[in-house]
């Protein structure tokens, strides 16, 4: 309790001290850059490229920081779309994380109605086009000062793909890219501003499929093994295994595929599913029991199980003395208020909403201290092995769910483009601190310690495990 209370009156302090002019000129460079940085993330929200494809927007995230004096390297941890991006020498060495990755079946318009855009079938329903514009248009000022010699140290962009079930982070963590880092920062679109030391939910994801007998479905049913079957076999099952789990235990599950036509017995079947809870090694526990609900449907449908394992992500290691720095920037510089067109866009949307909050909401920052995040994200992974803060902003109408066509739409709209510039600054201005503070990373680093209480970090990937490039792609039959 005394811990928090000192870290409060640091961050005040940090907060509310006269700013220094290069502290100023990273909002001028990011304000100046504001046009450049909107139309690199409306590229990204139009490709809306999916995790391990993300050709194009990493490309453009990556040509656009080598350009600016930072080293580039491409390709690392043996993905083709995963990049860091580095200036500067020294110590600190600052990270700041960016997403670029879009979400399969979710295609929309920046419109305030559904309305699907015919040329993609995906899009940015988690606003990672924001998310990775705005680090680095963070990373960009700080660059600049950098090359000034107004800041020391080390500023590294890491470039991380496939965040949504592809666990980019955990093979870049495993490939030991976060090794000489001091603290990492990070942030996500959101429906309102928020920032705390707020955990998350541990996950691990696999795909099941089933390969089976194919037969006319009424001429001779009697020769097919159904593959559907097993899947839908494989859902009761883990339906009734869900009153058998830990409290706060998610399962969820997509069929990716159920057979073409229904005269004839499916030969092949997948369903893909996600376990999460808030103890990673809780997850490792439920894993093979869900297994076991697989291979019990593949025994009872005579027909043949492959498991196709997709890696896990750890739950978040909250830090408070990170945390409360990052709020404290964000509650300084949060400035989001609606125009009347943003106004009518949002009562629109507001209307396809259940019991949305008021629009005001935008103008303050909730602090989320303590509280237990329901999503899943690899930054988990990055958290144990460096000290890691992060925050959100409204980039989507307040009471907008995550991975939802209103998402898609304001993330691509001024609404969208407030939030992400709210974002930057206050990375940048968090940045800042860190590289002119050395007590605020000596805490986090402390408090880091303590929160690890001895563990070691043991990520939930399999031994030799390869990242899965082809996760997004339709299923393929044996």
């Amino acid at each position: 309790m005394r811990l928090r209370f000192v870290m409060s009156a640091l961050c005040l302090a940090i907060a509310t001290w006269p700013a220094p002019a290069q502290k100023d000129a990273l909002n001028q460079s990011i304000n100046a850059r504001a046009d450049a940085s909107w139309d690199l993330a409306k590229k990204i929200w139009t490709w809306a490229e999916v995790g391990y494809q993300e050709k194009q927007s990493a490309a453009l995230l990556a040509d656009t920081l080598e350009k600016a004096g930072f080293k580039v390297e491409r390709g690392v941890a043996k993905i083709p779309t995963a990049f860091t991006a580095t200036i500067g020498s020294g110590k600190p060495v600052i990270g700041i994380l960016g997403e670029y990755d879009a979400l399969p079946g979710i295609s929309q318009d920046a419109v305030p109605f559904k309305q699907p855009r015919p040329e993609v079938g995906a899009g940015h329903a988690c606003g990672h086009h924001l998310f990775g514009v705005a680090s680095l248009s963070a990373a960009l000022a700080l660059g600049e000062q950098i090359k000034a010699g107004k800041i020391k140290g080390t500023l590294r962009y890491y470039g991380c793909p496939a965040e949504e079930g592809g666990a980019g982070k955990v093979f870049m963590v495993r490939a030991g890219l976060f090794n000489d880092c001091d603290v990492c920062l990070h942030w996500h679109p959101g429906s309102g501003n928020t920032a705390g030391d707020q955990t998350c939910l541990a996950r691990m994801a696999v795909k099941f499929r089933f390969h089976g007998v194919s037969a006319h479905a009424s001429g001779s049913p009697e020769k097919g093994r159904s593959a559907l079957d097993a899947v839908e076999l494989t859902n009761h099952a883990a339906q009734l295994l869900r009153e058998h789990t830990p409290d706060f235990t998610r399962i969820h599950h997509a069929i990716t595929y159920g057979g073409g036509t229904p005269n004839v017995v499916p030969d092949f079947s997948e369903v893909f599913y996600y376990v999460r809870h808030p103890k990673a090694d809780v997850v490792a526990k439920l894993y093979p029991r869900l297994v076991k609900c697989a291979q019990g449907a593949a025994l009872a449908t005579e027909t043949k199980l492959e498991t196709i394992y997709l890696g896990g992500t750890m739950e978040l290691l909250p830090n408070d003395a990170l945390a409360q720095a990052v709020r404290a920037n964000l509650t300084k510089l949060n400035d989001l208020r609606y125009n009347d067109e943003e106004q009518k866009f949002a009562a629109r949307i507001q209307s396809t909403l259940t019991d949305p909050p008021p629009l005001s909401n935008i103008s303050e920052v909730r602090d989320t201290s303590g509280v237990l995040g329901k999503g899943s994200t690899d930054v988990g992974d990055v958290s144990w092995v460096v000290p890691t803060a992060g925050f959100s902003t409204a980039c989507w109408v307040p009471g907008t769910p995550a991975h939802s066509w209103q998402a898609v739409a304001a993330g691509g709209t001024s609404i969208g483009r407030q939030g992400m510039h709210l974002a930057a600054r206050t990375l940048a201005a968090t940045a800042w601190d860190l590289f002119h503070d050395p007590k605020l990373i000596a805490a986090a680093k402390d408090e880091y310690q303590r929160k690890l209480a001895g563990r070691k970090y043991q990520s939930l990937l399999e031994k030799d495990q390869e990242p899965p490039l082809d996760y997004r792609d339709p299923p393929k039959r044996k």
